[in-house]
């Protein structure tokens, strides 16, 4: 599996399936590119080129000591673009926490190459319950989530896969082996990078990087998502950016990546092709110079 080296020096692995036009796609918390893996097959499949990339601190990647911000992050997806020759036309896919990353990479990069962008799950705008995000996550919640972790590491993802796969909401349960994958995966991360990661996901205020958003946008979640509220991201990013579509998967929870994996690669071939190509950017929009 080729690797390559951000600018700090930290190696990140990749992986990359298929040839066309490039689909970059951003795995959540506290996962691997692996997690993408049906959709890769589905999109090289179509005509396009997916590229996947692990997370500093997870999968297969550098257990790096720093650079768990979006600011890095949102460096490390451009470095991962520039290694790839992702550098035209490309859709940008981030589930979750990876959400963050392409609304960092639009501000912090003015978005250089990015054509489409797709919002799965997503944490943003904002996670955090605040005044004026009255619809966020209570600081206790994330306060009992990293006591839970720093307690017992290993025990707390066994409960954190059952809210993330949808176990109290689904009637049709996602298989003990496909949570039993995630925990494994879970244990090869950093515990650091882990903790560290929950941190800037949960506080980081994306609200001011929506503004850079000038590219066609879908935004899907699951209305029964109890890791991410749909009220505080996806129907608040749909409200914001004028370029988005919100789809939204009735009673889903978190994963829909598992749980609705055909619809999933449905909906964002149906989107590539459509509103999130080059000719409706042509007709309609702009696409940021690479």
């Amino acid at each position: 599996m080729p690797n390559l080296t951000t600018r700090d020096g930290t190696r990140l692995r990749y992986k990359e399936l298929g040839e066309g036009r490039p689909v970059v796609l951003i795995h959540g918390w506290p996962l691997s590119a692996d997690s993408w893996d049906p959709i890769m097959m589905k999109l090289a499949e179509n005509g396009y080129r997916a590229i996947a990339y692990d997370r500093r601190g997870f999968g297969h990647s550098d257990h790096a000591p720093k650079g768990y911000d979006y600011d890095t992050f949102s460096d490390d997806l451009a470095d991962v673009m520039k290694e790839t020759g992702a550098n035209d036309d490309v859709a940008l896919v981030g589930f979750s926490m990876g959400g963050g990353e392409i609304a960092r990479y639009m501000s912090r990069h003015q978005g250089k190459g990015v054509s489409a962008a797709v919002l799965v799950s997503s944490v943003v705008p904002y996670m955090l319950k605040t005044d004026d995000n009255p619809d966020g996550v209570p600081q206790s919640t994330l306060d009992e989530m990293t006591k839970g972790m720093k307690t017992d590491f290993r025990h707390f993802f066994t409960g954190f896969f059952k809210d993330f796969y949808g176990d109290g909401v689904l009637s049709t349960k996602v298989s003990d082996e496909e949570k039993h994958w995630a925990w494994m995966t879970t244990m090869m991360a950093s515990q650091y990078a882990t903790l560290q990661s929950a941190g800037a996901f949960a506080n980081t205020d994306f609200r001011p990087d929506l503004a850079s958003f000038d590219v066609p946008t879908l935004v899907i979640h699951g209305t029964k998502d109890q890791t991410v509220p749909i009220d505080a991201t996806g129907r608040q990013v749909a409200e914001k950016v004028p370029s988005a579509t919100l789809i939204e998967y009735d009673g889903e929870p978190h994963a829909v990546f598992a749980t609705q994996t055909e619809r999933l690669g449905d909906d964002l071939l149906e989107f590539l092709g459509g509103a999130g190509s080059r000719k409706a950017m042509a007709e309609g929009g702009t696409i940021a110079s690479a």
